[in-house]
């Protein structure tokens, strides 16, 4: 079969070789090839150990029972239901049952994308943009529930950009997406607040005397939506625990996802947007006003958050096609339309989804980092500590572990902006006070940070603090019996 035969997604004999099922392929083997780098985040131990949790106790939390500092606080997991399935995957095969599951979303997630694109334009250029996609938003790849919710997001965009293309309102068939994203994810609040604009660009675009029908209908389905939304154990709670991250205030800029694109250094990111803009003036790319709206929002939030580069990559392309393949009379190839999508979809996605497990299955993959993690756990249960004060990648491994608790970790709504940034300040030594009070105030009897952290060379040279464990990852500090209230310099 010719390269030429693979991109336009056909075999000489005439049968079909669906594009979406070689992206979809592929996507899946460059992501079990690197599947260790999707358990390198530590937020990954306190997501999978509150899915143990909660099929051990058979209820959903709704106060912290894991850490130091807010044990008894009101906390919901607006991530249960990928905590559990990353808990069962654990269950089934350990870290390979949790890759392999990422993996299988992230497949999913790029293969519906070239299914959904190439309704308005020629499958070779579908697959392009989504391979582009995928690039952008490979730094984010991890083992993390927004990974599951993946699929459902472009998904559920698809289907009301669909509905504004034809001027009509979403099938409620389309409420269930977002529905379980609200399960999985907290950010099924986007697809909430989506609803609004895309509604505006369809009563934009639709026939005067049928905008007043429209718009009721589409606030029908909002409100549908929002209903939707609140289909979670927690019910209406779901949607104020999501969108409380969002009050973290200057913390979020410090959060490095969280943080603003930095254009220090070139990346791929800038240099997508370079030539997406180049492209777009050299072509002369007209677009209405709304979808004008919905490319500069998604533009802003991929600026404001690092994060969201992955939602900018997956969620342009879809707002844009319509327009684009319009102005420039681009359509499917002959045949191409007509194809049955959805049952062929399923079955050759079971089929690669098999495949693509079978694979992970033959792998052993392992957090980065997780012994020397369970090192320095160790060195903290072999001084008895019980009160720690750490740095903040190691409050998830340490509720995995099981203790000691953590007096901080990624559960950055759960502590919020005021403590986090006085954590930040403390072990930063830009406020040296600051960090003598924590200790005080929490009658921390051991410490275990980074050896590049300020506060963990401090203890080196204070009085009534001994250093007990040395890694590259970690020091261990434990207080002696001469430690007193001040952080006072060994002459």
């Amino acid at each position: 079969m010719s390269l030429l035969s693979i991109a336009t997604g056909r075999r000489a004999g005439g049968l079909a070789v669906p594009v979406w099922l070689w992206v979809g392929a592929g996507a899946l083997v460059l992501v079990l090839l690197q599947g260790a780098m999707m358990l390198r985040d530590t937020d990954t131990y306190w997501q999978l150990r509150v899915g143990q949790w909660i099929l051990d106790n058979h209820a959903l939390p709704r106060v912290d029972v894991f850490s130091l500092t807010r044990a008894g606080a009101p906390w919901l997991s607006s991530s249960w239901l990928a905590q559990v399935l990353f808990a069962q995957a654990y269950a089934l095969a350990g870290w390979t049952g949790i890759v392999a599951l990422s993996a299988l979303a992230i497949a999913a997630t790029f293969a519906l994308l070239v299914a959904v694109l190439e309704r308005r334009l020629p499958a070779s250029y579908a697959a392009i943009v989504a391979i582009t996609a995928f690039a952008l938003s490979a730094q984010h790849f991890l083992a993390r529930p927004h990974v599951l919710a993946m699929p459902l997001m472009v998904g559920w965009i698809a289907s009301l950009v669909s509905a504004s293309d034809r001027r009509v309102a979403p099938s409620f068939a389309a409420l269930p997406l977002i529905a379980l994203w609200a399960n999985l994810h907290g950010g099924f609040v986007l697809g909430l607040a989506l609803v609004a604009p895309i509604a505006l660009d369809a009563l934009w675009n639709a026939e005067r005397p049928r905008r007043v029908a429209l718009a009721l209908r589409w606030a029908l389905f909002g409100l549908a939506a929002a209903a939707a939304c609140c289909a979670t154990p927690y019910g209406w709670n779901s949607l104020l625990a999501s969108a409380r991250i969002l009050d973290l205030g200057e913390l979020l800029t410090l959060i490095s996802e969280w943080a603003p694109v930095s254009f220090a250094s070139f990346g791929l990111f800038e240099g997508c947007l370079l030539l997406l803009i180049g492209a777009a003036l050299a072509s002369g790319v007209k677009l209405p006003p709304t979808r004008i709206l919905l490319a500069l929002g998604l533009f802003h939030m991929a600026l404001n958050h690092t994060r969201n580069i992955e939602v900018f990559a997956l969620l342009l392309p879809i707002v844009l096609m319509a327009p684009v393949a319009a102005q420039f009379g681009l359509r499917p190839a002959a045949g191409e339309a007509a194809r049955p999508r959805w049952i062929t979809t399923a079955i050759a996605l079971v089929a690669v989804a098999l495949a693509g497990t079978g694979v992970a299955m033959s792998r052993d993959y392992r957090p980065t980092d997780g012994e020397r993690y369970a090192e320095a756990v160790a060195a903290l249960r072999a001084h008895h500590a019980t009160r720690v004060f750490n740095d903040y990648g190691f409050g998830g491994y340490m509720i995995w572990a099981g203790g000691p608790p953590p007096f901080i970790d990624g559960r950055a709504e759960l502590y919020g902006e005021a403590f986090a940034l006085d954590h930040l300040h403390a072990t930063s030594l830009a406020d040296p006070a600051g960090f003598n009070r924590l200790l005080n105030d929490w009658r921390i009897d051991a410490t275990i940070m980074y050896p590049t952290t300020p506060a963990a060379r401090l203890l080196d040279h204070v009085e009534g603090w001994q250093r007990v464990f040395t890694s590259e990852l970690a020091v261990v500090h434990v207080r002696t019996a001469s430690g007193g209230a001040d952080l006072k310099v060994r002459d």
